[in-house]
């Protein structure tokens, strides 16, 4: 006969087996997490300028206590007063009008024309195999060592300060966006071709919102070279201007009127990424 089968006990589901089936019933609405914060980053209000708040008071702490001496930087609060004092009297503004100016007109012109060259260098292989080697050769060159040969060539008024600004902002965009012309996913582009798209459709709808990224993230790089030159250029020969003031503030050993150039100068620096920002919320509304 056959021996009797002995009785089976029902194996109990545990917790890992009753998650599974439960994400097993509802894996397509389930979402992992997002981990990788620097790959999508929030905005965080009020970080930036906490971060400048506290650096801003440990100077002011470490001047007043003499654990940094005033001969080599002056107690934050007097460079404050020393700004209320200058914007008060008109003279800050007699120094600033005319680098804004000077700014806004050779970054412009440098800008403007290095997007054209470097567009063109993006999407026409002759225009690449002639200028690239020019752009390599220029770039390197330090701008502020040309600026005797640009008042010889422009003389010592405006138009030297414009081209050196500009000369100085041209190199750095020109390489910005041939390489963000490069980038640009080409699956795309032979998607555009499959479909029959025109040539200066492909280049208006896909190419260059591609590219648009890269090229104002160069101009981040740009505008900070154009402010470093419009100081030495306004430091060789100009009466007006921030770069006039610090060299006057200097020479005369006025550290609370030098800090305020300086401070100056970071916050206009701060102002131009900050427009850049907004120009990339607008533009580059796609990415999200």
């Amino acid at each position: 006969m056959p021996e009797s089968a002995e009785p089976v006990e029902p194996v109990k589901p545990t917790a890992a087996d009753a998650g599974s089936s439960q994400g097993g019933r509802h894996g397509a609405s389930h979402e992992v997490p997002f981990r990788g914060g620097g790959f999508a980053p929030t905005p965080r209000r009020g970080v930036g300028l906490a971060v400048f708040v506290v650096l801003v008071g440990l100077l002011e702490l470490g001047t007043r206590t003499g654990v940094i001496s005033n001969l080599t930087l002056p107690v934050p609060s007097d460079v404050f007063a020393t700004f209320v004092e200058l914007w008060r009297s008109g003279l800050f503004l007699e120094h600033l009008a005319p680098s804004l100016v000077r700014l806004c007109v050779g970054a412009a012109l440098g800008i403007s024309l290095g997007v054209a060259v470097g567009t063109a260098i993006g999407l026409f292989s002759l225009v690449r195999a002639g200028l690239v080697p020019l752009v390599a050769a220029l770039f390197p060159v330090p701008k502020i060592a040309l600026l005797p040969l640009f008042v010889i060539w422009f003389g010592i008024d405006e138009a030297s300060k414009y081209a050196l600004i500009a000369f100085g902002t041209f190199t750095p965009t020109v390489v910005a966006t041939y390489g963000a012309v490069d980038n640009v996913d080409r699956t795309l582009i032979r998607m555009a071709q499959s479909f029959s798209l025109s040539w200066y459709r492909i280049v208006t709808r896909i190419v260059l919102p591609g590219a648009l990224p890269g090229i104002l993230s160069g101009l981040r790089i740009s505008l900070a070279i154009a402010i470093i030159l419009l100081v030495a250029a306004e430091m060789l020969g100009a009466e007006r201007g921030i770069g006039a003031y610090i060299l006057e503030a200097g020479s005369l050993y006025e550290l609370e009127r030098l800090f305020v150039g300086v401070a100056v100068l970071s916050l206009l620096g701060v102002a131009i990424s900050a427009l850049i920002g907004v120009i990339e919320r607008r533009l580059l509304r796609w990415r999200s």
